[in-house]
């Protein structure tokens, strides 16, 4: 893995827990951000370091899914099965799937193959067993950038 790759995996990680913590303390945006900024990104906590990131991927990541809430979680309730809704997913789960749905929905310069493989992986750090396959499953459904962008094909 490249270095920007691995930075911008860092950034995906580091995006789902400020969204996480966003969600569960409603922390002032500035704040989280500056907080990852200080506190987290790169830093050594409890004996485990965390990776540099992409910080301006991160930023994005970050203010781009608070920013269009109501429109990513209206993608992502698009493609849950039927009686599923949104406060009935885990929130780190609800974190992984805004991240993954504002990449695809906002960063058409990221294939869709990235977005998803690195959104699963995220799953996987967070979760043992299906989760892994349920947000690949949601993120992988075909239309989320097409229909959001006007794009002919998926990316």
């Amino acid at each position: 893995m490249n270095k920007r790759t691995q930075s911008r995996s860092a950034a995906r990680l580091a995006a789902v827990q400020a969204l996480y913590q966003h969600e569960m303390e409603a922390t002032p945006v500035a704040q989280l951000i500056h907080e990852f900024h200080q506190h987290r990104i790169g830093a050594i906590i409890e004996d485990a370091e965390y990776a540099e990131a992409d910080v301006p991927f991160f930023d994005d990541i970050v203010k781009g899914v608070l920013a269009r809430a109501d429109e990513i979680d209206a993608a992502i309730v698009a493609r849950l099965a039927s009686g599923w809704t949104m406060e009935r997913l885990d929130r780190t789960m609800k974190a992984i799937l805004r991240a993954g749905t504002y990449e695809l929905i906002a960063r058409g310069d990221v294939p869709v193959g990235a977005v998803v493989s690195e959104y699963v992986d995220v799953a996987k750090a967070f979760f043992d067993g299906r989760e892994a396959g349920f947000a690949n499953g949601l993120l992988d459904t075909n239309g989320i950038r097409v229909h959001y962008s006007g794009q002919e094909g998926r990316a």
